[in-house]
């Protein structure tokens, strides 16, 4: 299962997919979770500077588990 899961996340895209997909309306339930979620993030981390720690603090996990790219 996560072979598959990784393998779709990983998978080459076209740039005419690519264009599909952005010019693709959001709908009205997906507009509102994404608000939602943007809600509970400015509440979590209310200011700037709280919200430039998270990053930080998100950024050095996602490195750690992140395996180095390839050149």
């Amino acid at each position: 299962m996560a072979d598959r899961v990784r393998d779709l996340i990983e998978r080459p895209v076209s740039p005419d997919e690519l264009r599909r997909a952005l010019q693709r309306p959001i709908g009205e339930d997906e507009r509102e979770e994404i608000l939602a979620l943007v809600r509970w993030f400015r509440r979590r981390y209310s200011t700037g500077a709280d919200r430039l720690a998270y990053v930080r603090r998100a950024y050095a996990r996602w490195k750690l588990i992140q395996p180095a790219a390839k050149p």
